[in-house]
């Protein structure tokens, strides 16, 4: 299995998670990685050049999935709107996308970049807050996807969500060296990530795709709708 990877701290415990899981089963054997950025794994998924990925929800629509996702109860932190001149984040799908719903106008800034502004005090509007602040509803960032590896993912997606990962001392100093933010900042930073799709985030995924879809607000054209 081709499995894109994408190196920002949102997927930290998943990074932890797989390398442990990898270890225990037949999984390790058939396991290569393709990294890239959210919107390249998009293209790269859509092309079926990597067979399972965190993909930008909006472009997820009719992708296999298990019940894990990047989730943001409320605040993100890790997406924000800049008082900046409009700007979208090339490594964005999704986010472009909610900024524009939420009639922000200023420069997205995602991943650890955007964590590096917020901790350093900039001005901003955090993406998530504000969804949260209209909606009431937690906002679905990505979904863990595959093409044909259904059975290997689904197994895999309860394991991860079925207990805490807890992040091995060196990662964490490894991943503070990398990101240049502080370990308390990353699992303080953590703390705002969920990973299970339940009912609440199944209703907030499908309030978003609704209102994108009203207000004419495309994915991109690179999108392709992937069979179920």
């Amino acid at each position: 299995m081709i499995f894109g990877k994408i190196d920002f701290l949102n997927l930290l415990p998943f990074h932890v998670f797989i390398k442990r899981y990898a270890r225990t089963t037949q999984f390790q054997q058939a396991l290569h990685y393709h990294k890239g950025v959210p919107s390249a794994l998009n293209r790269e998924f859509a092309m079926r050049r990597i067979d399972a990925a965190f993909i930008s929800s909006i472009t997820a629509q009719r992708c296999h999935h298990f019940g894990v996702g990047i989730v943001a109860q409320r605040e993100v932190l890790s997406v924000l709107s800049l008082p900046n001149a409009p700007k979208k984040d090339a490594d964005s799908a999704t986010s472009n996308l909610l900024a524009q719903l939420l009639d922000l106008h200023g420069e997205v800034l995602i991943g650890d970049k955007a964590l590096r502004y917020y901790y350093g005090g900039g001005d901003h509007q955090d993406l998530g807050a504000i969804w949260y602040e209209r909606t009431h509803l937690p906002f679905v960032f990505a979904l863990l996807c595959t093409h044909h590896h259904t059975k290997g993912l689904r197994k895999l997606s309860r394991a991860f969500v079925a207990k805490k990962v807890k992040i091995p001392y060196y990662i964490l100093q490894k991943a503070s060296h990398e990101s240049d933010l502080t370990p308390a900042q990353i699992l303080h930073y953590l703390t705002f990530i969920s990973y299970t799709i339940g009912k609440k985030e199944q209703q907030g995924y499908k309030k978003f795709v609704q209102e994108a879809k009203k207000r004419g607000l495309n994915p991109p054209l690179n999108v392709i709708r992937y069979p179920r």
